[in-house]
């Protein structure tokens, strides 16, 4: 008969530790430093914004907090036309950066090829260079006398913007269409690149189905590329306005008193004036305005999936 050999036993399985307590706090401390970043830097200061704004007082008795909310209203009822101006300067030139950036992040993303890494530094190339000596660098391009001023009256154009009220007879400089360039100018590359990620996501198969169902290329763009690219929009429209709408260094450097944004009202009243109380109000009813306006945007827009 042969040997019937017996299986070894099997050995028993590892028991599983539970995890410790002290792992799972990893990801806190992780968090802290940014929590604490926020909290020093962004919370504080915003609190401390907010006592100021309900203050009475004088720089040389001092301030008090007497919970007087009239300076919100006093401030709205003396520099709405400040917060009207901003928010229409801050929505041309956003509405500008979308019209001249989506072409180019367009290019960037789908046709640019080898050119690609070249087309982007040139895009971020403005950053290289402090915000102020850009805005100045427009002062010589729109200078009276200029080459850009001097084609614009061979073609006529300042007679039409002129009629606009966007700029006033034979000048550029020290108008609303001076300003809205700077604005453009100085925000553009915060709308091209999140669309150019937002593009380039895209895959390009759904071009190639379209055209295999005879789209043409506008239908192409209507119906897929564009919807696709709505985060990209979305990004790109709140990262220029919001900082454009509280602008002050394009509208002192490029513009005048009848440009004054309400970003120049409040380093005035901060840094001239000292009205504090005036200056922290002004701050949080922008802040207010904003925040509403982006909400109603984003829940218009259809889309939460910003880049």
């Amino acid at each position: 008969m042969a040997a019937v050999t017996e299986a070894p036993p099997l050995a028993p399985a590892p028991v599983e530790k539970p995890p410790r307590k002290r792992g799972r706090l990893v990801p806190y401390w992780l968090l802290l430093p940014g929590i604490l970043w926020l909290l020093v830097f962004f919370a504080l200061p915003m609190i401390y914004q907010a006592s100021t704004s309900v203050q009475t007082g004088s720089l040389e008795e001092g301030y008090k907090v007497t919970w007087h909310f009239a300076t919100y209203w006093d401030a709205l009822a003396d520099y709405w036309p400040q917060f009207l101006r901003s928010v229409l300067y801050a929505g041309a030139a956003t509405i500008l950066c979308l019209v001249l950036g989506y072409p180019l992040a367009y290019l960037i993303a789908f046709r640019a090829g080898r050119w690609r890494n070249l087309i982007m530094i040139l895009v971020i190339a403005p950053f290289f260079t402090s915000f102020l000596i850009r805005t100045l660098a427009w002062k010589t391009i729109l200078a009276d006398g200029g080459p850009v001023v001097g084609a614009l009256n061979t073609l006529h154009v300042l007679d039409v913007t002129s009629w606009l009220g966007i700029t006033s007879g034979d000048r550029v400089l020290a108008t609303p269409l001076a300003v809205v360039c700077g604005l453009t100018y100085n925000f553009l590359p915060f709308m091209i690149l999140p669309l150019y990620t937002s593009l380039e996501r895209i895959d390009g198969r759904l071009h190639e189905a379209a055209g295999d169902l005879y789209a043409k290329p506008w239908t192409t763009f209507r119906k897929v590329t564009f919807p696709l690219s709505m985060p990209g929009v979305v990004s790109g429209t709140l990262l220029t306005f919001i900082p454009a709408s509280g602008d002050y260094v394009n509208a002192d450097l490029l513009g005048s008193t009848d440009t004054r944004m309400v970003g120049n009202v409040i380093q005035t009243q901060f840094l001239r004036i000292l009205d504090y109380p005036t200056a922290a109000a002004l701050s949080f009813i922008l802040m207010a305005a904003i925040l509403i306006m982006v909400t109603l945007y984003i829940r218009k827009s259809g889309t939460e999936d910003l880049v």
